[in-house]
């Protein structure tokens, strides 16, 4: 997000002067409009030849009379005004609709309006550059610059009626949406399987954009259309069956799911957040139970599947050297140890899918093969025609992978450990602390920098040894020959990454939207070691020394998740 992830997050200034018609959160959205519009003007001098594309999800807030819908329409009026051509969608798109329509049109950016899965309330400005990546320094900083500098918005910017009819209004919903399926088709590599197969599958939208695509995206791939939650396929800004509209939140939100699937017998269900470029999938055990996959565990059998697929068309082994995949910092390492073995390229970038949707194309540009990127926050980038994480592609793959795993008489779960026992277990564990104190926070991480004299970083965590230490606010790393940070750094958030000597790996890093101190911590094993239990029990000892000896919540009066 360029511009705030909560509707009621202003820019900055006080819009003095501004029409008296203008509530204050629609200025605000003009405010930005214009910064970003000024700012285009400066990058690109094919800019009226070229446009934008901007999309918006099911969002509304009815007291104040705005939505996404609303808000795209001003977004395509600023432009328009100035001469700009707009490719605006006539109804909502799943958030990674926007990058593909960048790229696939070649445009110089675009805008997405959407505040993902967050709480009913918020809204939010997603930004694309012309590269079909989300936005990452010095853009981001600059344009936020820009929106400072142009605080008054244009006249007639509030009348949206004014793009009606205008020959710069282009709507690319039919041919993007069937260009988009066309590519997808390409990822599709057993069709015989799919259109055979006996397993049933749920899906969720929550409330949000993804149902009509889901369903799109299976006839894509010859499968019978998932069974819809019906109290949740349809959009609703007010998400009125679950307490967050996240399906990274787990059980709460899949309720409806679970009964719908234990009414069809249905074994595997897929979810969408609200903007479906997440996808959470669960599994029916042969218990009767239901297992909830983590965005690591979904990861690694993604990353397993499309090296497989990809794999069996291409069996030159020289192809390998020019084959990456991707992931976040603070994600598990699982796609390293797959990579060492085949002989693949593993890199990991900061966090959040904008770095690795450019490091993605830098490589592309080189003329590499990116084969999958993901974060553990449930995000996953399985066809490199989207260049940002898409719950709609990852959806109908994982149902792929489901059935022609059901033809081995193999389960998700079963591949999942067969993919531990082959490649090492890898045991992760995540949560986090609330703290609303910015001073608190920053005296936590400075004693962590300071832990026993000036500049010393722990040597141990409780009876774990430190073996490394990566400070990706300061620029230290002690792994590096000149003890300088590989990986970008900024200041204006914190983040520290210890290696311990067991094989663990802990990061401690501030949300940048939300008042959290999130931890992320892993436990590698070796291929053989294959008692997932011990070290289970490992990872959590190590997770309780980290609570105990470095968040200090008693200490700093941090408040713990609650369950």
């Amino acid at each position: 997000m360029v511009a705030a992830a909560a509707a009621t997050a202003a820019p900055g200034g006080s819009g003095a002067g501004m029409d008296p018609r203008l509530d204050q959160e629609t200025a605000r959205w003009l405010q930005w409009d214009k910064g970003f519009c000024r700012y285009l003007e400066k990058q690109f001098t094919d800019l009226k030849q070229r446009g934008v594309v901007i999309s918006f999800d099911a969002r509304a807030h009815p007291a104040s009379g705005g939505s996404s819908r609303r808000f795209a329409r001003l977004a395509a009026t600023t432009f328009i005004s100035q001469g700009i051509p707009v490719y605006l969608f006539s109804d909502i798109t799943p958030t990674p609709f926007v990058p593909y329509t960048v790229s696939h049109l070649k445009l110089c950016a675009g805008i997405m309006i959407t505040a993902s899965h967050n709480p009913k309330e918020d809204n939010g400005y997603k930004v694309y550059w012309e590269n079909g990546a989300q936005i990452i320094s010095p853009h981001d900083q600059e344009i936020s610059q820009a929106i400072e500098d142009n605080l008054e918005p244009w006249p007639q910017a509030w009348d949206d009626s004014v793009i009606n009819g205008s020959p710069l209004l282009h709507d690319p919903s039919a041919s993007i949406n069937k260009d988009y399926f066309e590519d997808l088709k390409k990822y599709c590599f057993h069709r015989s399987v799919n259109r055979e197969t006996k397993l049933k599958f749920v899906h969720t939208a929550v409330h949000g954009v993804g149902h009509n695509f889901v369903q799109s995206a299976f006839r894509a791939f010859d499968f019978v259309p998932p069974a819809a939650v019906p109290e949740q396929k349809d959009p609703d800004p007010e998400f009125p069956t679950v307490k967050y509209p996240n399906p990274e939140e787990g059980e709460g939100v899949l309720t409806l799911s679970f009964a719908l699937a234990d009414k069809t017998k249905a074994k595997i269900i897929l979810a969408n957040d609200p903007d479906a470029d997440r996808l959470a999938v669960a599994e029916k055990q042969d218990s009767g139970e239901w297992r909830v996959f983590s965005g690591n565990e979904l990861g690694a059998l993604l990353g397993w599947w499309l090296f497989t697929s990809w794999k069996e068309k291409n069996q030159d082994p020289s192809a390998l050297k020019d084959t990456y995949m991707l992931s976040s910092t603070v994600s598990s390492k699982i796609l390293r140890a797959i990579a060492l073995k085949e002989g693949f390229h593993f890199e990991e970038t900061l966090t959040g899918f904008k770095w690795m949707g450019n490091r993605a194309k830098q490589l592309i540009d080189q003329g590499k093969n990116v084969l999958f990127a993901f974060e553990e926050a449930i995000g996953y980038m399985c066809c490199p025609f989207v260049l940002d994480k898409d719950g709609v592609s990852a959806a109908v793959i994982s149902a792929e992978l489901a059935s022609f795993l059901a033809t081995k008489n193999l389960s998700l779960s079963q591949q999942l450990k067969a993919i531990y026992v082959e490649y090492g277990y890898h045991i992760t564990k995540a949560s986090y602390f609330i703290c609303y104190d910015q001073d608190t926070i920053k005296k936590l991480f400075e004693n962590l920098r300071n832990y026993d004299g000036k500049n010393n970083y722990p040597k141990t965590c409780g009876r774990f040894e430190i073996s490394g230490v990566r400070d990706l606010t300061t620029g230290y790393d002690d792994s590096q020959p000149d003890k300088k940070a590989v990986l970008p750094t900024s200041k204006s958030s914190q983040m520290i990454t210890f290696t311990f000597a067991n094989g663990g790996v802990a990061t401690m890093r501030t949300s940048g939207t939300e008042p959290k101190i999130k931890y992320y911590s892993e436990l590698c094993a070796p291929p053989g070691n294959s008692d997932p239990e011990q070290l289970k029990k490992e990872l959590n000892e190590l997770v309780s020394a980290i609570e105990e000896c470095f968040f200090q919540p008693q200490k700093y009066n941090l408040q713990p998740k609650a369950e």
